[in-house]
């Protein structure tokens, strides 16, 4: 039997990329993003008492993925990239309904559009449920979450010369955002350990930010 889905709206993002999103949301991104509604809700009904939560759930669909084969084990990055485990104990994008959902900060109504903090999804990306933040039910000290107990602390420091700097507050760039994004190493995990002389690039609102690894320093070359 299948159940048929519809998005309440989109959210928009500063990630036009996946490469260099940050992973778990609230816990690694500082981030904003703004849900955008579909025509089928009206925003202040359904969005009514929500003002009283500080903190929400988001579900949304891996839009990127929809057209890719379900993986019954993958690679988690926290593992180095290499150690396989079943899809269900993770939270790889390819999953076999391709459902994902994050905890983001509340930060209110503005117009008919709801503003969050700590996203980790795609520009665009289709919302399809939006939950509030319970902290009796949804918090839960004495759990154990294997692999992925603590958060990973940031293994490289960024160094953005002044030029880029003002380059940056120009385009209205958040230069927190750059440095956060970076510091988390976005290259895949078996780069980490291997002399890697190969330049990058991400974008964050449609700029290109182009940057290398030297030691445990990103240096950021260009933005553009």
């Amino acid at each position: 039997m299948e159940y048929k889905i519809s998005p309440i709206g989109h959210i928009k993002t500063p990630f036009t990329q996946k490469f260099g999103i940050p992973r778990q949301g609230l816990g690694l991104s500082i981030a904003t993003g703004r849900i955008v509604f579909d025509q089928s809700i009206r925003p202040h009904e359904a969005c009514e008492g929500l003002s009283e939560f500080s903190h929400l759930w988001l579900l949304f669909l891996f839009s990127e993925h929809l057209d890719h084969l379900p993986k019954q084990r993958i690679r988690p990055p926290r593992l180095g990239g290499n150690t396989k485990l079943g899809v269900f104990a993770s939270r790889s994008s390819f999953r076999p309904n391709n459902i994902g959902m994050t905890l983001v900060k509340n930060l209110g109504m503005h117009g008919e559009v709801l503003e969050v903090e700590g996203v980790d999804m795609l520009n665009n990306t289709p919302i399809v449920d939006i939950k509030p933040y319970i902290v009796y039910a949804d918090s839960m000290p004495t759990a154990d979450s294997s692999y992925a107990t603590a958060a990973p602390e940031s293994p490289l420091e960024v160094f953005i010369p002044p030029q880029l700097v003002s380059a940056a507050k120009e385009k209205n760039l958040p230069i927190n955002l750059i440095i956060q994004v970076l510091s988390q190493d976005p290259r895949p995990a078996y780069k980490k350990t291997k002399n890697d002389p190969k330049f990058y690039t991400i974008q964050l609102y449609n700029i290109d930010i182009h940057w290398r690894v030297d030691g445990s320093t990103v240096v950021v070359c260009d933005i553009n």
